[in-house]
């Protein structure tokens, strides 16, 4: 039976319908999407553990009886073959929109963003002034922000709650030539430049979000530092595969007000694009590729205890069983 055929008979049974309304569904929900995108990245995690790296790997029960242990915030539970030690890893993607969120769409915030960043990108000599560095990669790679893309812009709600000083500045003259430009228009003009922004670059960075509770110990909405022993990063989202970036959450810099606590955004670095259309990737140093480099730093006294361990057992319905299913 073909995966077409084991697909069709796995919705049939599942979602009891045909797989034209599960695309239109799946399509009308990013939320699905997400969750599924989720899921993948974290299958293909689990293989990538088990058969590049040789790791025993256990899944965390996501609901508890009781209480969750508040240093098993994770994903898996995954330890060397010959290790009696167990280590807590999490799983995450990158940030959508950070381009956007972070304004670069505009000139000033774009090369500003890129010299704060510069000893994440290969192509900066650092013994060089960076500035007059960035300034000429721009003008090469993204020549329309000196001319077609050069006034700044700003977004609809901030046009709107400005309030205009007496005395006309720069800022000022750029929201009252958008005060009467609609909405869409203005998101039409913001996603024009970001989508030529990233035909040469896109950002690489974390959302590390979790909610607060008493329960979970933390007192502000990230993961604390030793909820988890070891983050992976998955950043399909802004590369064209599936690639996994690795840290140890305890040499990420933390909170600045809660100290215990990671932050939300880490700027791992950057893909830069060619003209071929081919991707580059550029790296913090506090993020690895070699998941036994970022191993190495653990310290054996936080694994976690066989006998606090959580395994998630549950079964459910593996779409290479559809042949079985009785439709």
């Amino acid at each position: 039976m073909s995966i077409l055929e084991r697909l069709t008979r796995f919705v049939a049974e599942v979602f009891k319908t045909n797989l034209e309304i599960f695309l239109e569904a799946l399509k009308l929900s990013p939320n699905a999407q997400g969750y599924v995108s989720g899921s993948i990245t974290e299958l293909l995690l689990k293989k990538k553990l088990q058969e590049d790296y040789g790791f025993e790997v256990k899944r965390i029960r996501e609901k508890w009886e009781g209480r969750k242990h508040p240093n098993h915030h994770g994903d898996f539970y995954f330890r060397k073959p010959t290790n009696s030690l167990w280590y807590v890893l999490e799983s995450k993607g990158v940030k959508s929109n950070s381009e956007k969120w972070n304004k670069l769409y505009n000139y000033d915030q774009l090369k500003s963003f890129l010299i704060l960043h510069a000893d994440k990108i290969d192509w900066i000599d650092k013994e060089e002034n960076v500035e007059p560095q960035v300034v000429s990669w721009l003008s090469e790679n993204l020549p329309k922000f000196q001319d077609e893309y050069n006034e700044t812009i700003y977004n609809f709600e901030d046009v709107k709650k400005y309030k205009h000083p007496k005395k006309e500045n720069a800022k000022s003259k750029a929201i009252l030539s958008l005060q009467d430009v609609a909405r869409e228009k203005i998101g039409e003009m913001i996603s024009e430049r970001l989508n030529y922004l990233e035909s040469k670059l896109k950002v690489l960075e974390t959302h590390f979000v979790a909610g607060k509770s008493k329960s979970n110990e933390r007192e502000q909405a990230t993961p604390r530092i030793n909820e988890f022993n070891i983050i992976s990063v998955d950043i399909f989202l802004k590369y064209n595969e599936h690639q996994f970036f690795f840290a140890n959450p305890k040499r990420l810099e933390s909170s600045r007000k809660y100290p215990k606590h990671l932050r939300q955004n880490y700027i791992i670095g950057f893909v830069f694009f060619d003209a071929d259309d081919r991707g580059t990737l550029n790296l913090s140093k506090d993020w690895c590729n070699d998941l036994n480099e970022i191993y190495e730093t653990l310290n054996p006294d936080d694994a976690v205890l066989e006998s606090e361990m959580r395994e998630d057992t549950r079964n459910f319905i593996p779409i290479d069983q559809a042949d079985d299913i009785d439709t």
